[in-house]
């Protein structure tokens, strides 16, 4: 029973494939904006000049493995793609240390989304699929599928369910059906982003540290808006901090710094951290 349900997810980790290879296509082909490409992963981690080789590179990848894996059972193929998730779930982890600001890019301009520990579950449970799918019987994706029975279907569909889940791409494509408009361009309340802030772990963590619960400015930079509040750092010193909130999706990112007087960076030690928003849109 294990072999058929690993065997199922087949089509899971081909449809992941094909939509990632369109969508990095059509984000580097496309009418996107200018410098979208210095706000995804893995571009981001290139000089400018080579983020579009990077971007079509990755996508070709994924083309290469989605095509070997349908139509042979080598196992070139199978542990190819058990290297791509897995280098994959690296450089996500990557991006989330070096680039906190920046979206996997896993599916085009769509994951602009800061890398959250969703988009990590994903690589990760994708990676285990694509193990999991190297230890079953040599047979090509195609056969897989001409054999599907209904459990299997079932199989797949919950395979489906756990990616959906793990997917923040999700909440921001209905955003962009509802709203018409990509995140940079869409009119927010400050407001709502303010009570998103005040919700959230980060600002529980933080507000200790502050001297006044009332902004002391605030402004708006793409799918960003800053808060800075004035306050004390750990040693006492005067220090302004400063909260990022994220402007899209049900739980969007928050993250925290805080400067000194003369605008060097303090250490905030084990409190800097990047948290969710617990409150919805």
């Amino acid at each position: 029973m294990l072999t058929t349900i690993i065997t199922a997810q087949f089509p899971v980790l081909g449809a992941l494939l094909a939509a990632g290879a369109f969508a990095k296509v059509w984000t580097v082909m496309g009418d996107s904006e200018p410098g979208v490409l210095g706000r995804l992963g893995p571009a981001v981690l290139v000089t400018d000049r080579w983020r579009t080789p990077a971007m079509l590179g990755c996508a070709g990848g994924e083309a290469v493995l989605l095509v070997g894996l349908t139509t042979t059972g080598h196992p070139l193929f199978r542990w190819g793609a058990v290297a791509f998730f897995a280098v994959s779930t690296y450089v996500l982890w990557e991006l989330r240390r070096r680039r906190p600001d920046v979206g996997c890019g896993c599916f085009g301009e769509v994951s602009a989304i800061p890398v959250g520990l969703r988009s990590l579950g994903r690589t990760m449970v994708l990676t285990a699929m694509a193990a999991g799918m190297a230890w079953t019987p040599p047979i090509s994706g195609w056969s897989v599928l001409t054999g599907f029975t209904w459990f299997q279907v079932l199989a797949a569909v919950g395979g489906l369910l756990v990616l959906a889940v793990l997917s923040p791409e999700i909440e921001e494509a209905a955003a962009r059906l509802r709203y018409r408009a990509p995140c940079e361009q869409r009119p927010i309340d400050p407001a709502v982003t303010l009570g998103r802030l005040r919700s959230s772990t980060a600002w529980r963590s933080h507000e200790r540290l502050l001297s006044s619960t009332d902004p002391i400015d605030s402004w708006r930079e793409l799918c960003w808006r800053f808060f800075v509040y004035p306050g004390r750092s750990h040693a006492g010193d005067p220090v302004d901090v400063v909260f990022a909130v994220y402007l899209s999706g049900r739980h969007p990112a928050v993250r925290v710094a805080m400067v000194d007087v003369e605008g060097r960076p303090v250490e905030i030690g084990s409190l800097q951290e990047s948290i969710p928003v617990s409150a919805g849109r």
